[in-house]
């Protein structure tokens, strides 16, 4: 079967913006069985939209996909057209796994995000959507609670 995408072995440029129109999925070849992928982004950048200084987040997503996987060079993309663009922590969190939720209809899907301190404070944005289904193990994200220096 051809896969119709957009990014998929062919060049392509980050977007100069976050369009979740650049996410491109594919079809999950065990749709009949409840398992959960995750992806880990520990180097997330995206800008201050006050000050447009640099922000930085360590973001984990992890889902139980339906009949959809995203494809995951259009993630790397979406995800790296955040480094141009202005958003407070809660908006950048909230608006990828709502575009993810959007595209793929998970069965479950939940996004961490763990940012580094802006202010001194480190906020830390969670978000999920749909019930996990019964049975299905989902190991702890494993990130630590921002400690600073010590």
């Amino acid at each position: 079967m051809a896969l119709k995408t957009r990014h998929l072995g062919k060049p392509t440029r980050i977007p100069a913006s976050p369009q979740p129109s650049t996410l491109d999925r594919v079809p999950n070849p065990h749709a009949d069985t409840h398992y959960v992928a995750r992806f880990t982004v520990p180097e997330f950048t995206t800008l201050c939209p006050v000050t447009g200084q640099p922000d930085f987040a360590h973001l984990v997503i992890d889902y139980v996909p339906g009949r959809w996987l995203v494809e995951s060079k259009s993630l790397k993309l979406y995800l790296a057209s955040f480094r141009n663009v202005g958003g407070f922590h809660e908006e950048c969190t909230v608006a990828i796994g709502k575009a993810l939720t959007k595209l793929l209809a998970p069965r479950w899907l939940r996004i961490g995000g763990y940012w580094y301190p802006r202010g001194g404070m480190p906020i830390d944005v969670f978000w999920q959507a749909g019930r996990l289904p019964k049975g299905v193990w989902v190991p702890d994200q494993g990130v630590a609670g921002y400690r600073g220096r010590g």
